[in-house]
């Protein structure tokens, strides 16, 4: 961790809601993931495309919310739109790994139970967050990975695809260009390559629990079945009615480190500090101990 560089900071994000148990008025917050995209790397009509996207997002999560729905079913709406856009790196247009195949992972928490669900390395369900959010409700576990997970997502009835229906063009020629990359050994997985973000959500409902959920192709180019931060609950997805709900993308591997997630909720929960002072704690102090 001594080597961690400012530039990793430049892939770092955290959204993060705390519960005002005074105020029972909705509230949501997404994400397209984290990273610096120059203005060259994004043309126009796709910049109008993202912001269309994401405000439908937003706006569909809300109308959950607003009519009384749970903050739960409220970000599983939000992410299944961002899944099914090919401008993130999520369900349809996810990044591509060694093999040039699709590694799917997700996950999400009810913040009134802390009980979570996950599921990590599959190939053919549509929507990962509906995977893991049957996780939660119909297994007795926490995380279903691989082949087990998608035997699990085919008895709970979610639609299942071919791997291809996750590749869009765009992630097909940005996998080529790194490959030459990964072959000389130059650079991390995903490195030099167009940013594709991690999707995610949290909010808080009118009875005052709180929902988060994570949603992520991983890294372009992966090897070896490597598994981030988004689908572990506690470094990358967390939620917790006495704290915070948080939904992290970025280098899963320091979030990993950190359990970034929980150490948040801790922070605040055990040295008294504001959601502000818990973030900049354990972005600034525990990522680069």
């Amino acid at each position: 961790m001594k080597n961690l560089n400012k530039l990793v900071f430049t892939f770092l994000a955290l959204h993060c809601l705390q519960v005002n148990a005074q105020n029972k008025y909705p509230v949501i917050v997404i994400h397209g993931g984290a990273g610096v995209i120059e203005r060259g790397m994004l043309s126009e009509v796709d910049e109008a495309a993202i912001i269309e996207v994401l405000q439908l997002a937003l706006d569909s999560g809300y109308a959950v919310l607003d009519r009384g729905g749970s903050a739960l079913n409220a970000i599983e709406k939000s992410i299944i739109i961002l899944e099914n856009s090919p401008y993130f790196n999520a369900g349809h247009g996810a990044v591509m790994n060694y093999d040039g195949r699709h590694e799917l992972d997700a996950s999400i928490m009810d913040g009134s139970t802390l009980e979570a669900g996950a599921v990590a390395g599959i190939s053919t369900v549509k929507n990962p967050i509906l995977a893991a959010k049957a996780v939660m409700l119909n297994s007795p576990h926490v995380l279903l990975s691989g082949k087990g997970a998608e035997i699990f997502a085919k008895s709970e009835n979610l639609e299942l695809v071919d791997n291809s229906y996750f590749t869009t063009e765009k992630i097909k020629k940005s996998w080529s260009e790194s490959k030459p990359q990964q072959l000389k050994g130059e650079g991390s997985p995903g490195a030099k390559t167009k940013k594709f973000g991690t999707v995610g959500a949290v909010a808080v409902d009118r009875e005052g629990n709180i929902a988060a959920g994570t949603s992520t192709g991983g890294m372009m180019n992966k090897k070896h079945g490597r598994i981030g931060d988004s689908p572990l609950i506690g470094a990358g997805t967390y939620a917790d009615n006495s704290t915070c709900g948080i939904s992290c993308t970025g280098h899963g591997e320091y979030f990993i480190r950190v359990g970034v997630a929980k150490e948040i909720s801790d922070q605040m929960a055990f040295a008294n500090k504001s959601l502000s002072e818990a973030v900049q704690f354990t972005l600034h102090k525990k990522l680069t101990g």
